[in-house]
């Protein structure tokens, strides 16, 4: 990556495809869980907070003379690690500098990450205010046993509480993440949490299923056989028992691991990734895409602030996509989308490969029909299969 962060003019002139948003990686947690692999740090790792706006609003400057141009902002969101452990003012000084920099669409949608300890009514007021109009609180489970197994440290019942509160506040939307087929987890205790779910009365889910990730504390006492490896079967069982629970309670699914009661409730800053859009991750480790370019940050928050400090860019890396790899992305994520994928964007290998999974049951017929590959609830427990056999 060159020193200076500089894009090529191909990159910069390409067609914009599907809107532009700003990333912001938070990488502070007040303990971290037995199963996250993510870049975060929690208290005596070494990485403190103080200054750490500061280093992403230098960031946020660097890419404004990089992209040359005043792009309009469709999506903020604001990851972690738990942002809402910075305070509220400062989150309200990056969404500021974010609109001051490019300017937010009339319409923007502005989520932040939470866990439901980090948040209260008095906060959730304060970020509603500064303009964040859309929270994600990380659920995972309403059962305490399966809490203690992901090391996460709410009680089972603060997370609908914390949702409960944002909509209290005047959150347009809110979404609750779910992780199922932990180890000890079982059928009861995942019916459970998606009542808990519903009768929170948010309008976004994500559920997914636990990934066991190398060099996490969970994979190590798996290796120890302290705990049993997830069951594939099982997380199947459990995928159609979200489906069926979501479903009866008015929600659709829109990407295979996401469902949201409406069309305005998808998170439109997962949208962009999934079709193509182009965006700019601030802060440590943060990747960012913008036409057929992609660069991550170095994750080191010390490193990323020191670049910064010198007026260099903290990228670590970057590569330029190639067409065939622009499409190979593509199909991998627009076929888990419920809008699918046009055929006509597949190869004719593809494209009988398509019709022999609408033949097995893995694509909708009249959607296949009317050129389009969208998945059926068989294909999509089978997703990744089906992509393998739809690429070249």
């Amino acid at each position: 990556m060159p020193v200076d962060g500089t894009l090529p003019d191909f990159a910069l002139k390409a067609e914009k495809r599907a809107g532009f948003g700003v990333y912001v990686h938070v990488p502070f947690c007040a303990s971290r869980c037995g199963y996250c692999d993510f870049n975060t740090y929690a208290p005596g790792e070494g990485v403190v907070r103080d200054g750490y706006v500061d280093a992403v609003l230098a960031e946020l400057a660097l890419a404004d003379r990089v992209l040359g141009e005043r792009r309009t902002v469709d999506t903020v969101f604001v990851g972690g690690g738990t942002p809402t452990l910075l305070d509220t003012g400062e989150l309200a000084r990056v969404l500021e500098s974010i609109d001051k920099t490019w300017g937010l669409a009339a319409d923007a949608e502005i989520t932040t990450e939470a866990n439901p300890e980090s948040v209260d009514p008095a906060s959730l007021r304060a970020l509603r205010a500064a303009g964040y109009n859309r929270i994600s609180l990380g659920m995972q489970s309403a059962a305490p046993h399966v809490l203690r197994i992901l090391d996460r440290r709410h009680t089972p019942g603060r997370a609908a509480a914390a949702a409960i509160e944002a909509r209290e506040a005047g959150f347009d939307h809110v979404n609750l993440d779910l992780i199922y087929s932990t180890p000890g987890e079982t059928a009861e205790d995942f019916d459970a949490s998606l009542r808990a779910v519903v009768d929170a009365g948010v309008d976004h889910v994500s559920a997914y299923a636990l990934i066991v990730e190398d060099g996490t504390r969970l994979a190590a006492r798996m290796r120890r056989g302290e705990v049993p490896y997830p069951d594939e079967d099982v997380a199947a069982d459990r995928y159609l028992a979200a489906e069926a629970a979501l479903s009866a309670a008015g929600f659709g699914w829109y990407e295979v691991s996401n469902w949201a009661r409406s069309e305005a409730a998808r998170c439109r800053h997962n949208l962009l990734y999934w079709t193509g859009g182009d965006w700019w991750g601030l802060g440590p480790g943060a990747h960012s895409h913008v036409g057929g370019v992609r660069w991550w940050n170095v994750k080191h928050p010390a490193a990323y602030a020191d670049r910064l400090a010198r007026g260099g860019s903290p990228a670590q890396a970057r590569e330029l996509l190639t067409p065939d790899e622009r499409h190979t992305e593509d199909v991998m994520l627009r076929v888990r989308l419920s809008s699918g994928l046009p055929l006509d964007a597949l190869d004719d290998s593809g494209r009988a490969a398509a019709r022999r999974a609408a033949d097995d049951g893995l694509l909708e017929a009249p959607a296949f029909e009317a050129g389009r590959a969208v998945l059926t609830l068989r294909g999509r427990l089978l997703a990744d299969a089906v992509v393998r056999d739809l690429l070249p």
